[in-house]
C-alpha cells in the first residue's frame, strides 16, 4: 500500500466512525426526549409493518 492510500483508508475509517457516533448520539437524544406515547406507536407500527405479530 501506498502513503496515500493509508491515509485515504485511516480517513475513511474515522469518517465512518464520526458519523456512526453521531447517529446514535441522534438516536438516544430524539428518543429521550419524546413522548413515550410517541415511541410506543412508532414501535407498534414498525412491528405491524415488519409483520410481526403483536395483539
Amino acid at each position: 500500500m501506498t502513503t496515500q492510500t493509508q491515509v485515504s483508508s485511516k480517513a475513511t475509517a474515522l469518517m465512518s466512525v464520526l458519523f456512526v457516533a453521531l447517529l446514535g448520539t441522534a438516536t438516544v437524544f430524539l428518543t429521550g426526549f419524546a413522548h413515550s406515547q410517541t415511541l410506543h406507536d412508532a414501535a407498534h407500527d414498525v412491528r405491524h409493518a415488519s409483520g410481526f405479530p403483536c395483539h
